[in-house]
């Protein structure tokens, strides 16, 4: 069974895209969430892969975090979800905010999924409300460590301080300076943005900002 893949992003569609592995083509069917996260045609992606085996077919489900592949296993064992019904319900709502609604028999919430009728909703809540509770601290755990992994800490004296310190004169708060500088960064990486000088940092930085 296929678990990770690692590949370029050759195409994408609405609920798939196609990963090229060492010059084979793998078509993954990944959430319209997921879809809207790959990273751009020709860059390497990381997915976890659920390997779906039917007589006629072997079908490849992405996901971009683990946690969303877990909640997807959990969801094909509830009586009446199949894995695109499951796809489905993970195109509908961010996997923190299923967790949320499924803990909280938030029937209302969950029958405006699509696919998900209020029979659906009370099977989900009754098979699933106890297991999904890890899944959404782990989730919040993680997103505040990358708040904090994400904030810009430039060390005192150096082009991105001073660039800092430019941006903030001119009137930009401090937060939307940082994360304009941090956009420069994941754009050029790392090895280039720490080579920059002041004066191409501010007008990077700028052209960000416009």
């Amino acid at each position: 069974m296929i678990a990770t893949l690692t590949g370029n992003v050759l195409l994408t569609g609405l609920d798939r895209a196609v990963i090229d592995v060492g010059g084979v083509g793998y078509e993954v069917f990944l959430s319209t969430d997921g879809v809207s996260r790959l990273p751009e045609k020709n860059s390497q992606v990381f997915l976890h892969i659920h390997t779906h085996v039917r007589e006629d077919a072997i079908i490849l489900y992405g996901f971009l975090e683990v946690e969303e592949k877990e909640l997807f296993l959990i969801l094909k064992t509830v009586s009446g979800v199949g894995p695109k019904l499951g796809l489905a319900i993970l195109s509908g709502m961010k996997v923190a905010d299923l967790c949320q609604a499924i803990a909280g028999e938030d029937i209302s919430r969950l029958t405006t999924l699509q696919g998900v009728g209020k029979r659906t909703a009370e099977r989900l809540c009754v098979e699933l409300k106890d297991k999904v509770g890890h899944l959404h601290g782990a989730l919040e755990g993680r997103e505040g460590v990358a708040a904090k992994a994400a904030t810009l800490f430039p060390a005192a004296g150096s082009a991105v301080a001073d660039t800092l310190s430019a941006l903030v004169n001119l009137g930009y708060p401090d937060p939307v300076a940082r994360q304009a500088l941090t956009a420069v960064k994941k754009r050029v990486g790392v090895e280039s943005f720490t080579a920059m000088p002041v004066e191409e940092l501010i007008r990077e930085t700028l052209r960000m900002l416009a």
